[in-house]
Formats: C-alpha cells, sequence, structure tokens
C-alpha cells in the first residue's frame, strides 16, 4: 500500500442502459445502446475521464424470466472488454464470469490475454451463479446447491491461480543470437490433481503485466465471506444502509486477517445507486420519475425467484410479509437476509418495496445534490463502511455523466479522490502490490513444455 493518504475507490457498474429496471422506458434513452459498442466506448471513456479506477460488468449465462420487462445483459463481458482496451488507456477493466459454468483453463487464458491486451487493466469478478436455470444451458441436469457451487468455486481459483503462476517473470528471453526464445527453467506444469479438476498445464499465455489479474469476489453470504477473505483484492457487496455496511466491512476484513492476509490489501466496495438533482427535492422527483415506469410483473418475478415465494399482483396493496424458509434452498441468502431486515423493521407494502428495489435490488440508493451524494459516500468511506463503492447508475449514460461531472469534483475538493492517475494499472489504481506467487521456481522444469 502507498504512505500516501487512504484514498477512495470507485468503480462504474454498467449494465447496458442502466441498472434501474426501467431505464429503457424513460423518453432520453436510446435502446441502440444495448448492443452497440459506441454506446459501450463512450461509458468506458466517460469513466475514465472521472478517474475511476474501472469499468464492471456484470455476467448472466441465461435469459432471466421476464425479459420482455427489461433489458438484461447480453454481450460477452470478456470480449467486450477486450474491445475496450483499445478505445481507453487506464481505466481498470472488469468482467464478471462463473465458476459453475466454465472450465479453469480456458478462463485463466481469456484472463491473462485481456491483461495482456489492456496492458495490465484486467480484472475477474468471480460468482457462482445462483440463476437455476443457467444449468438447462450448459447441459447439466440438476443447478449445484450453494455448498457445491463453492466448492467447485474454491478449487476452480486454486487451479487458476497456478495456471496463472506457470510462467516466471523473465522466462521469455527472446534471444535471436542465441538461439533462446524462451527459458525452460521458468515454465512448469502445475500437475493438479483434485475433487473436481485435472489440469496439467502450464498456461501457454506468459505472465501477466500485473502479476496476475485483480480478483474480485461478489458473494455476500458466509461461504461468500469466506471466499473473499482467502482470494480476493476487492468485494463487491449489497449493503443497503450504514449499519450493515460498517458489520460486513468488519466482518471480511477480521475474517481476512484470520487467513493470515493484509485486511488493508481487501477492498470493500458496497454498491452505490443514486439519483443527481440541482436540489434535494429534484433529486427525490427524478427517482419517482423513474420508479413510476416500473413494471411490477419484473418485480415480482425476481422476489419471487430470489426468496422462494407465490406473491401475485392481487398482493401488492399487502404488507409486505417474509415467513421463515424453514430451510428450504432459496437463490440468494444474503439478499433475503436484506429483504428479512426490511419486513422486520418497516410496515411496507409490496408495492412500496418492489419501488424501491427497482434502482439497486439491495444496494445503497441516495438521491440528492452532488454535495449530498458525496456526503454519503465520505460518511461510509472515513467511518468504517466501505474502502470505495461499485457506482450503479440508474440510467446510461446520463447518470454516469452526471456523478463524473458533478459528484467527482465534490470528492476531489474534499481530498477523497485523485485529480490524476498516477499508475497505469489497475493495481496501480487500488493501491494494490503485486501478489504473491502460488507456485515457487523448481530447480528442474520439463523441457518437453518447449
Amino acid at each position: 500500500m502507498s504512505d500516501l493518504p487512504r484514498q477512495l475507490h470507485l468503480n462504474a457498474f454498467l449494465r447496458n442502459v442502466g441498472q434501474h429496471e426501467a431505464a429503457w422506458r424513460r423518453p432520453e434513452t436510446d435502446l441502440s445502446g444495448y448492443t452497440d459498442i459506441g454506446h459501450y466506448i463512450h461509458l468506458a471513456r466517460t469513466a475514465e475521464r472521472g478517474l475511476l479506477d474501472a469499468v464492471f460488468f456484470a455476467d448472466h449465462p441465461v435469459l432471466k424470466s421476464r425479459s420482455q420487462d427489461r433489458l438484461f445483459d447480453t454481450l460477452d463481458p470478456l470480449t467486450l472488454l477486450a474491445a475496450l482496451a483499445t478505445a481507453t488507456e487506464r481505466i481498470g477493466l472488469v468482467a464478471t464470469a462463473s465458476t459453475t459454468y466454465n472450465e479453469p483453463y480456458n478462463l485463466a487464458r481469456r484472463y491473462a490475454t485481456l491483461d495482456h491486451v489492456s496492458r495490465g487493466r484486467a480484472a475477474w469478478n468471480i460468482v457462482t451463479t445462483a440463476n437455476a436455470n443457467a444449468a438447462a444451458n450448459f447441459g447439466y441436469p440438476h443447478h449445484p446447491d450453494a455448498g457445491q457451487r463453492y466448492q467447485r468455486a474454491e478449487e476452480f481459483l486454486e487451479v487458476v491461480l497456478k495456471l496463472w503462476d506457470s510462467w516466471d517473470e523473465g522466462a521469455f528471453i527472446g534471444d535471436k543470437e542465441g538461439g533462446r526464445l524462451v527459458d525452460p527453467d521458468r515454465i512448469r506444469t502445475i500437475d493438479h490433481e483434485g475433487r473436481h479438476f485435472s489440469v496439467r498445464g502450464p498456461l501457454e499465455v506468459p505472465r501477466s503485466p500485473q502479476g496476475r489479474p485483480v480478483l474480485f469476489e461478489a458473494g455476500s453470504s458466509e461461504p461468500g465471506k469466506n471466499l473473499s477473505a482467502r482470494y480476493a483484492d476487492a468485494v463487491f457487496t449489497a449493503q443497503p444502509d450504514y449499519e450493515n455496511a460498517k458489520a460486513f466491512y468488519q466482518d471480511v476484513k477480521s475474517r481476512v486477517r484470520a487467513f493470515g492476509r493484509d485486511p488493508e490489501h481487501v477492498l470493500i466496495l458496497p454498491g452505490l445507486s443514486f439519483f443527481i438533482g440541482g436540489t434535494e427535492e429534484q433529486a427525490h422527483a427524478l427517482r419517482n420519475e423513474f420508479e413510476d415506469l416500473t413494471l411490477p410483473t419484473y418485480g415480482l418475478a425476481q422476489l419471487n425467484q430470489t426468496t422462494g415465494l407465490s406473491l401475485t399482483l392481487d398482493d401488492l396493496d399487502s404488507v409486505f410479509k417474509l415467513p421463515d424458509d424453514g430451510g428450504k434452498e432459496v437463490v440468494m441468502k444474503s439478499r433475503v437476509e436484506l429483504l428479512r431486515h426490511i419486513a422486520d423493521t418497516e410496515t411496507i407494502t409490496l408495492r412500496q418495496l418492489l419501488r424501491r428495489l427497482s434502482a439497486g435490488r439491495g444496494h445503497r440508493v441516495v438521491a440528492g445534490t452532488p454535495k449530498q451524494i458525496a456526503d454519503t459516500i465520505e460518511h461510509w468511506f472515513r467511518n468504517g463502511a466501505a474502502d470505495g463503492f461499485n457506482l450503479i447508475p440508474p440510467a446510461l449514460p446520463t447518470s454516469l455523466e452526471a456523478f463524473v461531472d458533478h459528484v467527482v469534483p465534490e470528492l476531489q475538493k474534499r481530498g477523497l479522490f485523485r485529480t490524476e492517475y498516477t499508475g497505469t494499472t489497475l493495481r496501480d489504481h487500488l493501491g494494490l502490490s503485486l501478489p504473491p506467487r502460488v507456485l515457487r521456481p523448481l530447480a528442474v522444469a520439463d523441457a518437453a513444455l518447449v
């Protein structure tokens, strides 16, 4: 870590035309941006103009239910980021990929390639995929339960890290006169044999500019927090209020310490959705405009899938209650607990809940002036609830442009955020050192490899 004063970290979570489920219905929204590379280049360059650490893309290997009610993540994020790498210079590039519906070798190769293509700006957001419908797209008879998914994820990560470390620095020599292209003693097999994978290696991609890509992890369940504490460089989490965020922050940092790692080297980045106005009243009016365009059929489908409930449109004006699941398997236990907290502490109708969830699905949502948005960010940052935020713009590009043009200068004025990039890699932006190696050099490598 740097000896400079602690600096805020900000990523932009970019979802087609915006995270808000009704963003596509806004009159100013250009729906051609859904699959238009020009739209994504503009977003990435806007984030880079704002000096953000990275742009961040989700991935869902299945079309969600009620797809007629909103736009979904369509483009493959790794392919998209390879294109964005050539259109930007400094911004980090974070792509989500599942450990349940991929293989370690292919994924290790693709992310190492992105790190080379971007000259050291790549990151992998690790997920296990909660949506059970994905199984049918990959020929699986059933979707593994959470315990099975996280067991596979742990071994998956172990294999990927070994593959990334299968080349030492300096393995590529390129000595034309001496006839030495590579040093075989600096390249090794990994010979992994485990419960889920058998992988010989090595990777055919040399060690990447960052040593290896940065690791994000997006799980907030118990196994998710343990996976983050053991492996992640940064953690993306949904925390709706300061007290929950602070408890999560302290919990994960303590787990990091228990795994023998430095808690300062694992950044906690809650999601933050925002509605910005010249006055507080204008900001709240903007939020209401978005919520008035929501389709309750979509919100109900997502809520029922998450909780295992069977709510209908007839329940919209009833008080929301979340019964004990009785041990029933649910899609995302951490999100269910957030919903349970709302049900236990508030009297809220189902209609009101769906409107509230429409912007962030459990993330913190704020509406206010640029100064008020900055106040929230500074409070969480200075008081042990966050090392920064994954920004979740409700509409794109408008919400991201408003944040870059009006909130970033306010954060800079307070000395919380950079006024220029001082490094070239994502690790530089995040203040992270080169990672320790998983594989140690061997005295003799297999000369047949080269």
